[in-house]
C-alpha cells in the first residue's frame, strides 16, 4: 500500500540565482537556476512524516529543519522550479513508502549443484593443463 502526501505549493519559498557551468552570454546575465527552501517544521505535513524527514542523513536539509534544494539543470526559471518541487516530492515520497527489509534466502538445492557442477567443471579443465612429470 503507497501513500502519497502532497506538498503545498504556499508552503515551498522559491529564489532565482545564476546558474553555474557553460550557458554562454546568457549565464552572465539571468538567473535561471532556482534555490528551493522548505521548512519542515512549518510544514502541514503530518507529524509521522516531519519526523521521518529530520531523520534522514541528507545534506540537503539543515540542522535547524529546512530543506534547501538547487535546480539549475534547464535553460529557464519555472522549469528549474518545477525539477526542484518534483525532487522535494519524491523526497517526501520516500519517506511515506519506505524500502520493504530485505528477507534473507537461501540457495535452491538445484542451484548449488549447478554451482558445485560448474567448479568441477573448472577443475577437470585446469587438471586437464598440468603436466604429466615425464
Amino acid at each position: 500500500m503507497s501513500r502519497r502526501v502532497e506538498i503545498d505549493r504556499a508552503e515551498v519559498e522559491f529564489t532565482a540565482v545564476r546558474s553555474q557551468g557553460a550557458g554562454g552570454q546568457n549565464v552572465n546575465k539571468v538567473s535561471s537556476a532556482a534555490h528551493l527552501r522548505f521548512d519542515i517544521g512549518a510544514s502541514s505535513l503530518p507529524d509521522d512524516v516531519k519526523a521521518g524527514l529530520r531523520a534522514l542523513a541528507d545534506q540537503r536539509i539543515t540542522e535547524a529543519g529546512i530543506v534547501v534544494i538547487k535546480a539549475q539543470g534547464h535553460r529557464s526559471l519555472p522549469r528549474n522550479q518545477a525539477d526542484a518541487l518534483a525532487r522535494l516530492q519524491e523526497l517526501v515520497d520516500g519517506v511515506c513508502n519506505p524500502d520493504a527489509p530485505r528477507r534473507a534466502t537461501k540457495p535452491t538445492r538445484a542451484s548449488k549443484r549447478r554451482r558445485l557442477e560448474g567448479k568441477a567443471r573448472r577443475s577437470d579443465i585446469k587438471a586437464g593443463r598440468r603436466s604429466t612429470g615425464d
